[in-house]
C-alpha cells in the first residue's frame, strides 16, 4: 500500500445529466476495488469537469462531491469544447495525481481496462492508450469514416494512435510535458504522442452509450476531423500547389492545342472546353483559399493567445 499512487480520473461532462448517477455508482466502485487491491491510494479520485452545461449536470457533481469524497469537480466558466474541458481536468488533476486516467462520461469505455492500465504503468510506461479492439459494432458509415480518417492522418504523416480516442493513462510527468504545449487548437489524440516518453496500448472493446445522446453528430465529428489535419499537418497546403503545377501544365497544352489548331485552319467552336475550363480552374482556387484560409484563421487564434479555458469553481478534498 505504502508504493500505492494516487489516480485521478478526469471525465469530461457536457450536458449528461442522464448518464452520471450511473457512471459515478460504477466509477467508485472501481476505485474502491483498486484501493483494497493497493493498486491505487485511497485519496485517489474522480474528477468531473462540467463544461458550461446547461442541464444539471454540474448540480450532480458538486451533490455528488457532497456525498463522498472520490468524486471531485471542475466547472468551467462556459462551454469550451470537449478537448479544452478535458485539458482543464488534466493541468487541475496535475498538481494533486501521480497518474491521470482520462475517459468520457457515457460509459463506452469499459472502466475494466483501467486495471491493464496501471499495470502497464508500473510495467515502465508512462502514456498507456486504450485502443479499440474492433469496430464490429459500428454501422459501416462509421466504420469506414473513422479508419479513413485514422488512415488519411497517417498519410499526411501525423502521429497519431490507431483506434485510440481520449481513453488514456498519463503519469505526471507525462501531463507535466503536455502542459508545454500552448497551442490554442486543440487536438489531444495528436499532441499527446509528441510528448514522447514510454508509452504502450490496451485494447478493449467499446460498449454502447448507457444514456442520453452523443454530443458528436457528424457535423461536429467532420469539423473535429479536419481541425486534427490542418493543426498536424501542412501536407493540404503542399498538394495544392503540386495540383496548381498540373492546372499549369494542363492550361499550357491546351493552349498549345489552340495555337495548333488555329494554325491549321481549324474551325473550333470551344464553347464546352471554355466553360469547363472556367468552372475548373474555378472550383480549385475555391477550394485552395478555403484550405489556405483554414490555416490562416489558426494562425489568427493562435496569435491572439486566448485562455483555452478558465475555471470558476474546483470541488476536491485532498484527505484520504
Amino acid at each position: 500500500m505504502k508504493d500505492a499512487k494516487t489516480l485521478y480520473v478526469v471525465i469530461p461532462c457536457y450536458k449528461e445529466q442522464e448518464v452520471l448517477p450511473e457512471t459515478a455508482k460504477r466509477l467508485k466502485a472501481k476505485m474502491s476495488d483498486l484501493v483494497e487491491r493497493g493498486l491505487i491510494a485511497p485519496n485517489s479520485r474522480v474528477m468531473f469537469v462540467n463544461d458550461g452545461s446547461k442541464d444539471r449536470t454540474w448540480p450532480i457533481i458538486e451533490e455528488l462531491h457532497r456525498e463522498d469524497a472520490v468524486f471531485s469537480g471542475v466547472n468551467l466558466s462556459r462551454n469550451r469544447g470537449h478537448q479544452n474541458a478535458l485539458l482543464a481536468g488534466l493541468m487541475t488533476a496535475m498538481s494533486f495525481a501521480d497518474v491521470i486516467i482520462s475517459m468520457d462520461a457515457d460509459l463506452q469505455d469499459d472502466i475494466n481496462a483501467m486495471d491493464a492500465m496501471l499495470e502497464q504503468y508500473h510495467n515502465g510506461y508512462d502514456v498507456v492508450y486504450g485502443v479499440r479492439s474492433s469496430r464490429k459494432s459500428d454501422t459501416f458509415f462509421k466504420r469506414f469514416t473513422a479508419e479513413g480518417f485514422y488512415k488519411l492522418m497517417k498519410g499526411l504523416g501525423v502521429d497519431i494512435v490507431f483506434n485510440h480516442a481520449d481513453y488514456r493513462l498519463m503519469s505526471r510527468r507525462a501531463v507535466e510535458g503536455l502542459a508545454q504545449f500552448k497551442e490554442v487548437n486543440l487536438f489531444l489524440r495528436g499532441i499527446v504522442p509528441q510528448v514522447g516518453y514510454p508509452w504502450t496500448t490496451v485494447e478493449y472493446v467499446r460498449a454502447e452509450r448507457f444514456a442520453g445522446e452523443s454530443k458528436y453528430p457528424l457535423k461536429k465529428m467532420l469539423a473535429f476531423a479536419f481541425d486534427g489535419i490542418t493543426s498536424f499537418s501542412v501536407k493540404p497546403m503542399r498538394l495544392i500547389l503540386v495540383l496548381g503545377a498540373v492546372v499549369f501544365i494542363v492550361s499550357l497544352l491546351m493552349l498549345l492545342w489552340a495555337l495548333a489548331a488555329h494554325l491549321m485552319g481549324s474551325s473550333v467552336s470551344g464553347w464546352t472546353s471554355l466553360m469547363g475550363s472556367i468552372w475548373l480552374i474555378g472550383g480549385i482556387q475555391l477550394l485552395s483559399l478555403g484550405v489556405i484560409g483554414e490555416y490562416i484563421g489558426k494562425i489568427y487564434s493562435e496569435s491572439k493567445a486566448r485562455p483555452r479555458f478558465i475555471i470558476d469553481t474546483v470541488l476536491n478534498k485532498t484527505e484520504g
